[in-house]
């Protein structure tokens, strides 16, 4: 019979998991509603228990639709660190007590806490582990308190920190107390989504299964930040020309940040071609 501990850590590996899984579903909901693709249909009466509701009242134009997918999308990314937090304290039961009683001392007391938890399943350095609560607590603690309209609150002991897991996040805390919250702080939605696979494989202990029976896209798309590109095999009807202006390394500015690159081919080892002096960046 599975001990308690394995029971509760295997149901924070499916709570991890539908995190993600609401983030992915967001991502595609975006891209469907901004390409007005996303059938907007709801029934002419709904009731669930006792309540009801008419189509009248809940059908959405596609600019609430498109407006509605944006606030989902935050909503679920922070969704991840709320589950990212409540999975440590799982494996590691001393972490809220001890984060309770210390006050300013917090970075010492969940430093101790990981150390005395015998045994736990992370395969990852205590530090790691310690970088992944903290950056998922004070994100959790910004998000609970003011969903829509985030700020900081950062303990009195780690407001001058750096938190990081290599490749995955980092988060400074310097400045940020009762500071407006922002994704360049930590990195934006990908860093929490790889935060939480982090947490579910290296921190939990989830076993790796290379995906099975991924789904054909239907479009080629590419996405940086908020926009979107999408591959066509031919000009559609109604475009309108714009006259564009080649900046150093043939880049193309796209404006709101947005920077179109070339891409520098693969080339071997001993190829000696003579390679173009531009900057190398992705196709956005």
């Amino acid at each position: 019979m599975a001990s308690n501990a394995t029971t509760k850590r295997d149901k924070h590996i499916g709570y991890l998991f539908d995190a993600e899984l609401q983030f992915r579903l967001t991502g595609a909901v975006r891209i469907a509603v901004t390409h007005d693709r996303q059938p907007l249909d709801f029934p002419q009466l709904w009731t669930h228990g006792k309540y009801s509701v008419s189509y009248d009242e809940m059908a959405l134009r596609h600019d609430q639709a498109e407006y509605a997918a944006h606030v989902i999308q935050h909503s679920a990314t922070l969704t991840m660190a709320v589950a990212v937090k409540d999975a440590i304290e799982a494996v590691v039961p001393g972490i809220p007590g001890a984060v309770r009683r210390v006050g300013n001392q917090i970075q010492r007391a969940v430093d101790d806490a990981i150390s005395k938890t015998k045994p736990k399943p992370c395969i990852v350095a205590d530090c790691q582990v310690a970088a992944a609560y903290h950056i998922s607590r004070l994100i959790r603690n910004a998000y609970a308190h003011a969903p829509f309209a985030p700020k900081w609150m950062i303990n009195s002991g780690i407001r001058d920190e750096i938190f990081s897991i290599p490749d995955v996040i980092e988060l400074r805390t310097r400045d940020l107390h009762d500071s407006d919250f922002d994704w360049r702080h930590y990195g934006g939605l990908l860093g929490l989504y790889q935060l939480c696979r982090f947490t579910r494989f290296k921190i939990l202990g989830d076993e790796y299964k290379p995906r099975q029976n991924i789904p054909t896209p239907q479009r080629t798309l590419y996405q940086q930040g908020n926009l979107f590109l999408e591959v066509i095999d031919e000009i559609p009807e109604g475009y309108v020309r714009s006259e564009i202006e080649l900046h150093p390394g043939k880049s193309i500015d796209l404006g709101h940040g947005h920077i179109l690159r070339p891409v520098e081919p693969q080339r071997d080892a001993d190829d000696q071609t003579h390679s173009p002096e531009s900057e190398i960046g992705p196709v956005f």
